[in-house]
């Protein structure tokens, strides 16, 4: 049997999240691992990776409500909306900038569009944006409906640097987020820095460093259950339910309308399901299929 699970790192600078996924296939030994949302390589914090059967759930937690902690530097704009990128202006920051980003952050909260940065891997004529902007090509780009949740300040550094708390949903670019505000202001923006503290359930709390992985002396231990991306209630099914599921048929399951996480009579996580009528059908299923 292989390796099945998920493991929430706390990304490391300079890293892309596909480094980190290369690196756990050759430790793990397992070719099944992906990510549930990307960080660009400046970014740190919350990265849940998912290993052999779990990739199966990797669209369900990469729908999952973030949160982000965000430098967002007044006074300048970069062709990649971050410090990482070139300068293309620069201009003083207004006096009263942390009482006019106040101001501001109402009408930056709720639904929301944003216009995809070039550097993204946001693909436009079935090419990466970022492929074209390293050419020095622009295109137009239709803007992406998000929802921030939350935002506010969390403090200040000097005269035009914030911390921002940014709680928002899949799809959100805080760096365009930071860039459009510093536009709303009229001395431009860009994002100094920016940390991933929650994906859906998973929390810098549930986090371990790359470091600690590779160094223990069992990785595999280190996994979580696939069961722990999912807060449904959880049902235990037997007998001829349980033969029905393991076949992939729908099955009888007293219980009130809903989602459920299902699990055998040994605890082991099968499936997760929607019951309607007293019919549970599978939505994901996570179970080793015999052949």
């Amino acid at each position: 049997m292989g390796v099945n699970g998920v493991l929430v790192i706390d990304k490391p600078q300079d890293w892309t999240s596909m480094d980190v996924c290369a690196k756990l296939r050759g430790v793990l030994h397992e070719k099944r691992v992906g990510h549930a949302g990307t960080l660009d390589p400046m970014a740190t914090g919350v990265l849940p990776v998912l290993v052999g059967r779990a990739t199966r759930a990797v669209d369900f937690v990469a729908q999952g409500e973030k949160e982000y902690v965000a430098a967002l530097r007044l006074g300048v704009e970069t062709d990649t909306q971050d410090l990482t990128g070139a300068v293309l202006s620069q201009a003083p920051v207004p006096a009263d900038a942390r009482s006019a980003l106040e101001a501001l952050l109402p009408r930056f909260t709720g639904e929301i569009e944003q216009i995809p940065p070039m550097y993204s891997a946001v693909k436009v004529g079935g090419r990466k944006l970022y492929e074209l902007a390293r050419k020095g090509v622009e295109v137009e780009r239709r803007p992406r409906r998000v929802t921030i949740h939350a935002l506010e300040i969390l403090g200040q550094s000097g005269a035009g640097e914030f911390t921002l708390r940014v709680v928002c949903s899949k799809g959100t670019y805080v760096r365009t987020l930071c860039h459009d505000l510093g536009r709303a202001l009229g001395c431009g923006g860009a994002m100094a820095a920016l940390r991933r503290t929650r994906v859906g359930r998973f929390s810098l709390d549930d986090a371990v460093t790359l470091e600690a992985v590779l160094n223990a002396p069992r990785p595999e231990a280190l996994l979580r259950g696939v069961e722990s991306c999912f807060d449904q209630s959880a049902v235990t099914i037997r007998g001829k339910a349980l033969t029905l599921a393991l076949h992939g048929n729908p099955f009888p399951l007293d219980a009130p309308a809903g989602e459920y996480k299902v699990f055998d009579p040994d605890g082991a996580f099968l499936l997760l399901g929607r019951c309607q009528d007293g019919v549970c059908r599978i939505i994901k299923s996570f179970y080793e299929v015999s052949v």
